[in-house]
């Protein structure tokens, strides 16, 4: 195939090696990420500032190490979960967590509570809102 059309530039006129690229870069567009990650989340550490129905804590954290997960730290344990439904929704799968004992598991369980009750998410610069139904349930701030 030669690209002779007159409306590719001079440089590209019967170049035989160009056309067959052509679709796969439109089909390389066709993969970006949908998910919250996609959308400002990605490569940073989300600190809890306020929650809704329990005390919040810095030391909370939330991250999104890649395309269909999520991560972080509890109060006691770290924890993971499957999250791949587009952006602005939010639904996690079942929450993962290693057993430490501590004396702050009601606070870790209210997290991962609201973790699961959350089903929309806000990307602001660096905060990031977790909502249900009945407004606001956390927010998260990163540190840049």
């Amino acid at each position: 195939m030669t690209l002779a059309d007159a409306r590719c530039p001079t440089y590209l006129r019967g170049m035989k090696w160009i056309a067959p690229l052509v679709p796969l870069s439109l089909a390389a567009g066709c993969f970006a990420d949908e998910t919250l990650r996609g959308y400002g989340a990605a490569d940073k550490t989300w600190m809890l500032t306020e929650a809704r129905d329990f005390a919040a804590n810095p030391e909370i954290t939330l991250t999104f190490p890649e395309t269909g997960r999520i991560a972080g730290q509890a109060p006691c344990n770290s924890y993971f979960a499957t999250m791949d439904v587009p952006y602005p929704w939010f639904e996690t799968g079942p929450i993962a967590a290693t057993k430490r004992a501590c004396p702050d598991l009601r606070t870790e369980a209210a997290f991962f509570n609201a973790l699961e009750a959350a089903t929309l998410s806000e990307v602001l610069g660096n905060t990031l809102i977790l909502s249900d139904d009945d407004g606001m349930l956390m927010v998260f701030r990163s540190g840049g």
